[in-house]
């Protein structure tokens, strides 16, 4: 069960990012590109980039992030089902019985399956885009960031403070509408599936969900873009100039409302990791853990010395 969980799973496992299906695909997209472009592959090829210090250390994080969210992190989280559950009752204690919707089963399959993608997607670009502009959250996603190179496996470089985050996320989002759902149309509400996946999400993993990991810029056209999110913007984000650029998932439209789309044309050298100053807090399994605790009992000693400072200040202005 445990070496399921560890690997395994997460390569025969559909819901998997790193499903082999979509290894193949994304590696297909990958010759496609480069043959199209005429530009050299050699540097994806290299060891330099496999067996980089940062890659090694994301193959072993891998392993034991999976262990923690085993340990720690499944136990605590509310299931979507309780959510869902919670949010019908309260729907109908509050707002009484209502008549289901007349729709065919086809078309509230067809609502929801795409509901349930684009409120899933607009709820992934708050939470990612507060891990990012509150100081509290960012030192935890500093350690997703904090890749020097990018491969598939970089995907599960995140913190259990963020996983945790991204967990609860995922069941209040799913549950929520899922609730609301019910409480409309009565209980017949399905999903469009393949392989047991919603449509929606296999279409986006098979097109180079991988790639958006990786070192092979494959970009959309410019006005395609504008919907949908290409690898290489996902890339763009973790370039250390543009962290505050392209925080969706594989919906645009979030970042482009909310002015923080940038285009793939529009960036041309990609430089990732964080600053170099950086760097070395976030070079052993040991600092990917405990680093931001550090940073942040840090800062709340410089935080505490300030206070205590202004209020010397302050009372010396009031003596005299």
């Amino acid at each position: 069960m445990i070496l399921e969980y560890l690997a395994f799973d997460f390569f025969a496992n559909p819901s998997k990012r790193v499903y082999w299906l979509y290894i193949i695909s994304s590696f297909i997209l990958a010759i496609l590109y480069f043959y199209i472009t005429k530009k050299s592959s050699k540097a994806i090829l290299s060891s330099k980039l496999w067996l980089h210090p940062s890659a090694k250390l994301d193959y072993i994080y891998f392993f034991l992030a999976n262990i923690v969210n085993i340990i720690l992190i499944i136990p605590l989280v509310l299931s979507a089902k309780s959510v869902a559950l919670f949010t019908n009752k309260f729907l109908y204690e509050n707002f009484g019985f209502f008549e289901s919707i007349n729709l065919s089963f086809t078309q509230i399959t067809v609502l929801y399956t795409i509901a349930i993608f684009v409120f899933s997607d607009f709820t992934r670009y708050w939470l990612h885009r507060f891990l990012h502009t509150i100081p509290f959250l960012w030192e935890f996603h500093k350690v997703h960031h904090s890749a020097k190179v990018l491969t598939p496996i970089t995907f599960y470089r995140v913190h259990p403070v963020e996983n945790f985050l991204f967990a609860l996320r995922y069941a209040f989002s799913v549950g929520l509408l899922t609730g609301v759902f019910i409480y409309f149309f009565g209980a017949k509400i399905n999903i469009y599936m393949v392989l047991g996946v919603n449509i929606l999400v296999f279409i986006t993993s098979i097109f180079g969900s991988n790639l958006r990991h990786s070192h092979v810029p494959f970009a959309y056209f410019s006005f395609i873009e504008k919907w949908f999110l290409s690898p290489k913007q996902h890339q763009i984000h973790h370039d250390r100039k543009n962290f505050n650029k392209n925080y969706g998932g594989y919906i645009a439209i979030w970042d482009r409302v909310f002015g923080t789309l940038k285009l793939s044309k529009d960036v041309k050298v990609l430089k990732f990791g964080l600053r170099k100053n950086q760097m070395q807090d976030y070079n052993s399994i040991k600092n990917l853990y405990f680093r931001p605790f550090i940073n942040l009992i840090k800062k709340g000693k410089i935080y505490e010395k300030i206070s205590f400072s202004n209020n010397i200040s302050t009372s010396k202005s009031i003596s005299k």
